[in-house]
């Protein structure tokens, strides 16, 4: 019995310094003053909970202390191992036998794995076997019981309220995903991130017009031997030039301007602003756009990947190519890796391999390009390549001082006299930086461009940008000039450029064009044969002038997504 007073009394101790700790360490550290009062009130509702059901305060702090520290101890981990926090989402996507294999191939995190699963199943119920309920003692045994089941249900219905999107809380929900990811609330990320795990497909309603022809037979170029084509998604970047102010020579690149190898360029809608550049990897490989699917089409490298029955990795492998993708950074990084092999990649290379990371500059990646090329090269022979990659070194904060940049970059670009706008210090940092880095773009891909037109067969290449940076949000004052054609929202729009070393039947000219086409039209310049869900994409394309959601025929919209989904299944049940 003395053992036991002993071992109740450490217990208890050990209970509330952790319960503390939890609190400091936890709730107490999240972003913002709502995220906060979001999580603490999480715990204490859980731990109220715990407490009314058990009558014990010892077991009820501990396993509280213990579940929460957990999942705080997870995010922390997870964030600095992947770069991302650990969300909803990742319940269902890395608990599995490859997440188990990852964990085992880190010492640290295997020991510490082994130690929270030990902790999570020996103290709890230690502490509920030694320690006495002491909740309402002095009431009769029916009193209590109903007490505390009245206490414990009014706590749980609190706690439900709390993690609805229309609750109390209702303003920690619905972050940018970006933000989600990087804010470092990791208690109020995770809770609400279960709103956004459910994919539901766009509306059909009943009088769609499935008469619609979305069928077509093109003629594909004459060519002795199919292209290499090579996709480059050149991270944060966009034509200046839509700036109004933007008129000085360092605005000005050819990677934006056509030539005679020209097929297709101009302007680009995109679904995402200021971060959200796996988003754009979804677009173009998938041909579909991640809004289509609620607020879980933001967790498309997890759940949409798996599931999507048409890509473009899939169609160039289907005409006899191999298909690679180059990742400039760690492949774990928003569960990358899988979604590359879901998309249906032969090979997929880790920036990390290849000494790449986010300090990384597109110089690098084209080193980096080279070599994987001339292995690929080497070990397929004659076999047509599909390569995709990423660029990183355009990604914020875009704030080098301006000492630190070259010349013309290391003064204000656009002073307080610069007409027709007047920057502040801010700006003119951010787009020093910008257009310093743009030259480096510029660069890279003339140098690309050298290799591919030089090489002994035919070649695409194809370059967009994914998103505009946002320069914390500064780009918004920036006035911009763009056609009517692009909508209302003008933060939405970066480039492409389609270039081939032969020449094409078919002209494309579109004052601007959704990223959910570039696929098609990427086949299309190569000659690839296009599958059933390519052949309505093209056919969307041409008839919407190259607008999507903005299409000015609702109908033929809604027909296109009735065959999408509801007759070639490209979304495949889970």
């Amino acid at each position: 019995m003395h053992s036991d007073s002993r071992t109740s009394r450490v217990l208890r101790v050990l209970a509330i310094v952790a319960f503390v700790a939890l609190l400091l360490f936890g709730p107490l550290t999240e972003n913002t003053l709502l995220d906060k009062l979001f999580a603490l009130t999480l715990v204490l509702c859980v731990t109220l909970a715990l407490l009314l059901a058990s009558a014990r305060p010892t077991f009820a702090m501990l396993l509280s202390a213990l579940l929460f520290g957990t999942l705080e101890i997870s995010g922390r981990l997870k964030f600095a191992y992947l770069a991302t926090p650990l969300l909803a989402p990742d319940l269902e996507y890395f608990i599995n036998g490859d997440t188990v294999d990852v964990i085992r191939r880190y010492p640290q995190l295997l020991a510490i794995s082994l130690l929270v699963l030990v902790l999570l199943t020996v103290l709890p119920a230690l502490a509920f076997v030694v320690d006495c309920p002491r909740l309402f003692a002095e009431r009769s045994r029916y009193a209590r019981a109903a007490l505390r089941s009245f206490g414990t249900l009014a706590t749980l219905a609190v706690a439900i309220a709390c993690i609805s999107p229309s609750g109390p809380f209702a303003g920690v929900f619905g972050k940018p995903m970006w933000l989600a990811i990087t804010d470092k609330s990791y208690l109020t990320n995770f809770f609400t991130s279960f709103d956004d795990t459910v994919v539901t497909k766009p509306a059909i309603t009943s009088d769609v017009d499935r008469k619609i022809g979305w069928s077509v037979q093109r003629k594909s170029p004459v060519l002795k031997r199919s292209p290499d084509v090579v996709a480059i998604l050149e991270e944060s970047t966009f034509d200046p030039r839509i700036m109004e102010l933007c008129t000085l020579p360092v605005c000005r690149r050819p990677m934006f301007d056509p030539d005679q190898r020209t097929r297709a360029n101009g302007l680009l809608t995109v679904h995402t602003f200021g971060g959200g550049t796996w988003t754009s990897e979804f677009a173009l490989l998938t041909g579909l756009a991640h809004d289509l699917f609620g607020n879980a089409g933001l967790y498309a490298p997890y759940n949409l990947a798996p599931r999507v029955e048409f890509s473009l990795p899939r169609a160039f492998k289907a005409a006899g190519y191999r298909a690679i993708a180059i990742y400039p950074m760690s492949g774990e990084f928003l569960n990358a890796r899988n979604a590359y092999r879901h998309y249906g990649f032969d090979a997929f290379y880790d920036g990390t391999d290849y000494g790449l990371d986010w300090e990384s500059h597109d110089a690098d990646l084209l080193a980096v390009f080279r070599r994987i090329y001339a292995e690929e090269k080497k070990s397929h022979g004659d076999q047509p390549l599909f390569v995709f990659m990423l660029t990183l070194h355009q990604h914020g904060p875009h704030m080098r001082a301006l000492v630190e940049l070259p010349a013309p970059y290391d003064k204000p670009l656009f002073p307080g006299s610069f007409k027709p706008q007047k920057l502040d210090d801010w700006l003119n940092l951010n787009l020093s930086n910008y257009l310093q880095r743009l030259q480096e773009s510029d660069e890279m891909l003339t140098a690309l461009e050298g290799q591919l037109w030089s090489a002994d067969r035919p070649a695409v290449l194809l370059h967009f940008g994914d998103h505009q940076p946002s320069f914390d949000g500064a780009i918004h004052v920036i006035a911009k000039k763009v056609p009517k054609e692009v909508g209302p929202n003008s933060n939405k729009v970066t480039y492409y450029m389609l270039k081939s070393n032969f020449p094409l039947r078919t002209q494309f000219d579109y004052p601007v064009i959704d990223i959910a086409f570039l696929g098609s039209l990427l086949l299309e310049t190569a000659g690839i044969p296009e599958n059933a869900f390519y052949q309505a994409n093209s056919l969307l394309r041409e008839r919407c002038k190259g607008r999507y959601f903005d299409c000015p025929d609702k109908k033929l919209l809604m027909s296109y997504h009735d065959l999408v989904f509801n007759h070639l299944d490209d979304l495949r049940d889970e």
